[in-house]
């Protein structure tokens, strides 16, 4: 399973980022390949989060590891 960690930023306090694993049951037929080419089912995932900015995101293969971006 592909995990994806993105780091969102408030668009109301742009400064303050955190990092999210935004991976759902859609990501579950995601391959590294197109997550690494920003996985179109991230695009719906940031317009159900309109206060959130897209930072940033990687990809990893299992669960979060607790590592930073």
């Amino acid at each position: 399973m592909i995990v994806i960690i993105a780091v969102l930023c408030s668009l109301s306090s742009p400064a303050n980022c955190h990092e999210q694993t935004v991976t759902t049951s859609d990501f579950a037929a995601v391959s590294m390949q197109s997550c690494l080419m920003g996985a179109p089912q991230l695009a719906d995932w940031m317009n159900q989060h309109p206060n959130e900015r897209l930072a940033a995101w990687r990809c990893v293969i299992g669960a979060k590891d607790g590592r930073k971006a």
